[in-house]
């Protein structure tokens, strides 16, 4: 199959319920090569010292209100790669499709994710695993507290992504909005 032929990553994970996302959610997730999205977004840490040093060590972005945010999107057909920039400060995640279950290294974790697509074209990410440094198992249940939401509100694109760990309360929760940049010949 050629690459323009092949399904995306998240179509491999969602099959036939990715066209359940809603029109934005579909777009941004139907990119080939490379495309930038930009936006705002909002950022809350948590404070117990435990969950600082575990925002740090993941390179997850400092508290902010209205914080100028770019994501670059590069797919390939070996996965996407994520380049996040809050207000200067960059995360990188590198995502990749195996044995049913999306997989997100960020930082010394890796994360395994179900994903839901709902009827209301929202889509959820529900932590299936975690390991860290790849070779350290990790409870599954210690990660109840981390939820990922994407959605479209009035025609754009929007994000919710919370992680609060037990005994450590809120490590980081941001919430924000992109639109695609005008040309993004990604697609």
């Amino acid at each position: 199959m050629h690459g323009a032929s092949m399904p995306t990553l998240f179509q491999q994970a969602l099959g036939a319920a990715f066209f359940w996302t809603a029109p934005c959610v579909r777009r941004l997730h139907s990119v080939r090569g490379q495309a930038r999205y930009r936006g705002i977004s909002r950022i809350e840490c948590g404070t117990n010292p435990l969950a600082r040093l575990c925002a740090r060590t993941a390179g997850l972005p400092p508290a902010g209100d209205a914080v100028p945010t770019t994501v670059t999107f590069e797919a390939s057909q070996q996965g996407e790669t994520w380049r996040r920039d809050f207000g200067g400060r960059q995360m990188i995640s590198q995502l990749a499709y195996r044995d049913g279950l999306l997989r997100e290294r960020l930082g010394p974790m890796q994360f395994w994710f179900w994903l839901h697509a709902g009827e209301d074209g929202v889509l959820w990410w529900q932590v299936a695993g975690a390991r860290l440094f790849g070779v350290l198992p990790l409870p599954k249940r210690l990660f109840d507290g981390v939820r990922c939401r994407e959605s479209e509100q009035e025609g754009r694109y929007e994000f919710l992504v919370e992680a609060a760990l037990p005994l450590m309360g809120l490590i980081v929760r941001y919430e924000g909005w992109l639109e695609p940049e005008a040309t993004d010949g990604g697609r």
